[in-house]
């Protein structure tokens, strides 16, 4: 093995071309002459390599400038193509993202109408703690007036019921007085 064997990466970088296109430009016929495997590199002997270099070293030397300005057009109509198809593709993203810009805008409304909404609720709910608190102030004064007049009514019937002990005292010979002086201390 004296030959000077090549992996199709090192041909294609001293071709200045990638690993596809020499697979390409190779038949199945030529890879079975000039190719052998070496683990998992396919190696290229010298026939092949001057080969594959006459291809790629011919194609290039025998365009006409025909063919040149051919492909060109080939390639331009087919850029239009591409230009086209991306234009209305393009077209189609800008429609999809305006109907997701009005979809959002109709939730960011609706949002905002229930935002309003539960304002209003806070503000109500507000208002009606604050009349409790009003109402409830109101009846502790209302209640602590009332423990006054009880208070001021049960000293009088104090004052009074000691006034009828000291009567009783006196007059004990009285029965109604006795009953009503059971009576009185019996509220207590």
């Amino acid at each position: 093995m004296s030959e000077n064997l090549k992996t199709i990466r090192e041909l294609a970088e001293e071709l200045g071309v990638s690993k596809t296109a020499i697979n390409k430009k190779v038949s199945d016929k030529e890879r079975k002459q000039w190719f052998s495997k070496n683990g998992n590199r396919f190696l290229i002997n010298e026939n092949g390599q001057k080969a594959i270099k006459s291809m790629f070293l011919d194609g290039y030397e025998n365009q006409k400038p025909e063919t040149e300005n051919s492909e060109r057009q080939q390639e331009s109509k087919t850029e239009n193509l591409r230009n086209d198809d991306n234009i209305n593709y393009v077209r189609d993203i800008i429609n999809y993202q305006n109907a997701q810009i009005e979809d959002l805008k109709e939730t960011k409304a609706q949002q905002f109408k229930q935002l309003n909404q539960m304002q209003n609720l806070l503000d109500q709910q507000q208002r009606l703690a604050l009349q409790d608190k009003k109402m409830l102030e109101e009846y502790k004064a209302e209640i602590k007036d009332l423990k006054a007049l009880t208070t001021q009514t049960q000293s009088s019937t104090d004052e009074q019921g000691s006034v009828n002990e000291q009567s009783d005292v006196e007059e004990p010979n009285h029965p109604e007085t006795a009953k009503s002086k059971k009576w009185w201390r019996f509220g207590k």
